[in-house]
């Protein structure tokens, strides 16, 4: 997971983002998740990697943007891709790819995060106001529902 979600991201905003920049435009989308903005029980690592993808994103939309290549973070909620199906997790109602796919295209050039689907906005939009041990614990429950089925630290 962490080769994936960090190493792999992190070489190729590198590769492309000075291609895009010798170019003198592009755009680059990067996709976290609502989990990266805290810490969650039973996603601990995933919400990490995530973490570094906001993070990572964040900070060369400020250094590629004076190149005019522009960089987005978008960080859905749970989405139908196949991947619950993968990590063992019974979602509901979850976005569909198509959704996030068009809201993140919509927003590159326009924002540094898009948070795509009406789940997503609704979770993080409800939760914004609370502070960040009540924001855990609540999506440490939503995350338990999903994987309640599983056994204890399959995560890790």
């Amino acid at each position: 997971m962490l080769d994936v979600n960090c190493f792999a991201v992190l070489e190729q905003s590198v590769v492309f983002g000075q291609r895009f920049a010798k170019r003198g435009r592009g755009g680059i989308v990067l996709m976290a998740s609502l989990l990266g903005w805290q810490g969650v029980s039973g996603a601990a690592h995933y919400a990490a990697t995530k973490a570094y993808v906001q993070s990572l994103a964040e900070g060369l939309h400020r250094e590629l943007g004076p190149l005019n290549v522009d960089v987005l973070v978008s960080a859905p909620g749970p989405v139908n891709s196949g991947f619950a199906g993968r990590a063992d997790m019974r979602m509901g109602n979850a976005d569909t790819p198509a959704t996030v796919a068009k809201a993140s295209l919509q927003a590159l050039g326009r924002k540094t995060t898009v948070i795509p689907g009406a789940l997503g906005k609704f979770l993080s939009y409800s939760l914004l106001a609370l502070p960040r041990f009540l924001r855990v614990r609540i999506l440490t429950a939503v995350m338990g529902s999903m994987t309640r089925h599983r056994t204890a630290y399959s995560s890790l």
